[in-house]
């Protein structure tokens, strides 16, 4: 499945631009809506090590309200949360409604590098996925939108990323990755299965074609443009003409939010 993507695909610098404004206002814009109809929102980044999770999700947050969002860098879990349920500590960073939460790797840590590196069984794994479906299917029903993106390249082109790294940061901790690229194919098996076992209706996957940083920045904006437009379809709420039920104060747009985006134009 992964391996069978296109990594040619590519967006100029130039065309980048010309679409980045555009974009950028429509997720501001939807953002506010959200806030306002109470729309909790989940973006997670999972991928290969260099992929580009930091630059797609900076790409993504440039065009947010700041006061509206939380990023939650994700590692492993420290002592004191190994006494709770391995879920807890995700829990604890939901968003509340009306927010967005951006997780840099998330709960899947589990079941991709903690199946690969240890210590997880793979009957831990299968429970682990299980646990994600219906921790998922929860919150989905409790409103939340979910937008998972994995970002991936190649295995000569995170060799190559590694190598420009050790470069021109020489001092930088890389060992992780380049363990991972030197058993790309165990993680890529278990990156496979994991998506394919993870991927409902409810919180369907995205593979982000990563290569070019500029087609992967645009993707993933325009991945969440989408999922926040639909969710609030699914409220009633048509994103074409948010500025009109905004102003007459039609349902699902009641929903206070503290006032912290007021100042937003929709349009």
């Amino acid at each position: 499945m992964l391996e069978n993507l296109d990594p040619s695909k590519k967006l100029r610098r130039k065309e980048w631009d010309e679409r980045r404004e555009l974009l950028h206002h429509r997720l501001k814009a939807l953002q506010a809506v959200a806030c306002r109809a109470g729309m909790p929102v989940i973006v997670l980044f999972e991928g290969w090590d260099l992929a580009g999770k930091g630059p797609c999700i900076a790409a993504l947050t440039q065009a947010l309200d700041p006061r509206g969002f939380k990023a939650w860098p994700i590692r492993a879990a420290q002592a004191h949360e190994l006494d709770y349920p391995w879920l807890w500590r995700f829990w604890m960073k939901l968003p509340a409604r009306g927010e967005i939460a951006i997780f840099d790797r998330s709960w899947y840590r589990r079941p991709l590098a903690e199946r690969i590196e240890g210590p997880l069984s793979e009957d831990e794994c299968r429970l682990a996925l299980r646990d994600i479906v219906d921790l998922e299917r929860t919150l989905a029903d409790g409103g939340y939108v979910i937008v998972k993106m994995w970002l991936h390249i190649g295995q000569d082109e995170q060799r190559r990323r590694l190598r420009l790294r050790a470069k021109h940061a020489p001092g930088a901790r890389q060992a992780r990755s380049w363990e991972q690229n030197r058993r790309y194919e165990a993680y890529l098996l278990a990156a496979e299965e994991t998506i394919v076992g993870t991927k409902t209706a409810w919180a369907p996957w995205t593979v982000v074609e990563a290569t070019d940083p500029f087609y992967a920045w645009w993707q993933v904006c325009e991945t969440v443009a989408a999922a926040m437009a639909d969710g609030l379809c699914a409220r009633g709420i048509d994103p074409e003409r948010m500025d009109e039920q905004m102003l007459a104060g039609e349902d699902g747009m009641t929903v206070p939010c503290a006032g912290y985006l007021d100042e937003v134009p929709v349009r």
